[in-house]
């Protein structure tokens, strides 16, 4: 069984974060060559082709999708040991700003776990929606920022995973099946709101809105009360409602894109250390 050098790993996600062999060579003070040759190494022990040759903008393979992934996981896993053993001297305040859905649903462990691997950073989560936190970051509120992007060729951030979206209703009630269709959403720039009006305006489909909140906690307390449907992001679904799909007339969605922001100039070490983990483990 052959062994990865972390080594290796590290060079072939930093050129998938930045997409550009060039990019990665100047990040970590290399030439675009010894990048290259490592690529070719980690290639070489794998017996895969890990990028997609002869195009602009580096892609990956099929291959280099499945590894992206595992790399992640393996640094964050590498990364937390040695901070374990050595104990570095990592601290700070971190300013995060999320979706709502997902500082309730995936971050909680997430950051949990961070906290006990470096317990001198302070964080400060703030909840908005994704367009109104990357406004934000840009007045400089926030080191780190986790947002939805809705255009796939959108290559601003570090794409951390894609989203399905799913429709959910309470499954104790009939709002799913009301003429015009009973929405349950967040208020303008909401990137689902956006998402549902424009489906449903295109096939035509009568619609009105119920109920309001940009708050994930709010959304699904009105779909539970049997107010209406909404939409979500795949692993933000609770447990407990019916999700929706094309045999009950409702629309495929398509997919999101999540995606980290952190503005490399200025970044401390307690941000960098978050953001590495964070994508980890989201990944």
């Amino acid at each position: 069984m052959a062994n990865i050098p972390t080594d290796l790993l590290r060079t072939f996600v930093k050129v998938v974060d930045l997409g550009s062999f060039t990019r990665a060579a100047d990040a970590v003070g290399r030439t675009q060559s010894a990048i290259s040759l490592q690529v070719r190494r980690l290639e070489e022990l794998l017996d895969v082709p890990l990028f997609v040759r002869g195009t602009h903008r580096v892609r990956l393979t099929d291959e280099g999708e499945i590894l992206a992934g595992y790399a992640r996981r393996i640094l964050a896993l590498n990364d937390e040991a040695v901070s374990s053993l050595q104990r570095p001297k990592v601290a700070g305040i971190v300013r995060l700003g999320a979706p709502h859905e997902y500082t309730a649903s995936l971050l909680p462990v997430i950051l949990g776990k961070f906290a006990q691997s470096h317990p001198g950073v302070m964080l400060e989560v703030t909840c908005d929606l994704s367009k109104n936190l990357l406004a934000r970051q840009q007045k400089g509120e926030f080191d780190l920022v986790i947002a939805l992007h809705d255009d796939p060729n959108d290559a601003h951030g570090i794409k951390m995973l894609t989203e399905p979206l799913v429709w959910i209703t309470d499954p104790d009630h009939t709002s799913h099946a009301q003429q015009p269709l009973s929405l349950v959403i967040a208020p303008p720039p909401c990137i689902y709101r956006n998402r549902v009006l424009q489906a449903l305006g295109r096939l035509s489909l009568p619609w009105r809105i119920v109920y309001t909140s940009s708050s994930y906690s709010g959304l699904i307390a009105a779909v539970r009360a049997g107010l209406g449907v909404t939409l979500l992001a795949g692993s933000t679904v609770p447990e407990g409602v019916r999700k929706l799909d094309e045999r009950d007339g409702f629309p495929a969605m398509g997919e999101l894109d999540v995606r980290l922001h952190m503005s490399d100039e200025n970044a401390t070490e307690a941000a960098r250390c978050l953001a590495d983990y964070v994508a980890a483990s989201l990944a």
